[in-house]
């Protein structure tokens, strides 16, 4: 499989967070975009949204913006809830989706969102230390974090919000797509009982369990994750 590849960010993050992955595959093969309000993108949806929003952003950017043919859709927590919904509704102009530390389902700790909602900047630093496992080295939390400003009040709110509301389980069989699927072992976040889920409601697709890594399991272990997307693009 040689299409290109289109990665979307999770809540709080934007497309600097891709920065090991784009170094690794190359910009004529790998695109990484900002939604809107995140990173260098100025907002277009309301105060609140869907993932569903999202995904049509998403996809109004892959074709207006990227030009992209029948590309692979790459998305990391809310980003993979992206990607889930994009393969829903635009499977027949995909190629294939990369599932990262997502969920068919994602439900959000009451506290995290009224915290996203009163103290943004504070919840968002505790959400990256919740993202990385015990074992990764403190000095791969600093990163993302620096990567990530809260350019809005209201952004990292509407983007738990959204994967609160967010519920698949029951369209999954729809999906036709050739999938991967990545989790970190110790995924405190979306727990590897999420990927295991994906992977037993998607036909055909493949799930790779990373160890010594948590939520952000493309930061902590990108070796092992760009090697399976390797491994994968070679055998569909």
């Amino acid at each position: 499989m040689q299409n290109p590849i289109v990665f979307i960010h999770g809540s709080g993050d934007n497309a600097r967070i891709w920065r090991l992955q784009i170094e690794h595959f190359g910009t004529n093969r790998v695109f990484a975009i900002d939604l809107p309000g995140h990173g260098q993108r100025i907002d277009s949806l309301p105060e609140e949204v869907s993932v569903t929003d999202y995904a049509r952003s998403a996809h109004k950017i892959i074709l207006d913006e990227l030009h992209l043919d029948h590309p692979i859709i790459a998305g990391h927590s809310l980003g993979g809830a992206i990607a889930l919904a994009m393969g829903l509704e635009y499977g027949s102009e995909l190629s294939g989706l990369i599932l990262i530390g997502t969920g068919a389902r994602l439900r959000v700790h009451p506290d995290l969102l009224a915290g996203a909602k009163e103290t943004p900047q504070q919840t968002n630093l505790q959400l990256k230390r919740l993202a990385i496992a015990a074992t990764t080295d403190s000095a791969t939390l600093a990163s993302p974090a620096d990567e990530q400003t809260i350019t809005g009040s209201n952004m990292l709110y509407r983007d738990l919000s959204a994967c609160n509301i967010f519920d698949v389980m029951p369209r999954l069989s729809e999906i036709h797509l050739p999938t991967l699927i990545i989790c970190g072992a110790e995924d405190r976040l979306t727990p590897v009982k999420y990927s295991e889920y994906l992977h037993s409601h998607i036909a055909g697709s493949t799930l790779h369990v990373i160890p010594h890594a948590g939520h952000y399991v493309f930061r902590e272990q990108p070796e092992a994750v760009n090697r399976a997307i390797e491994e994968w693009m070679q055998q569909n």
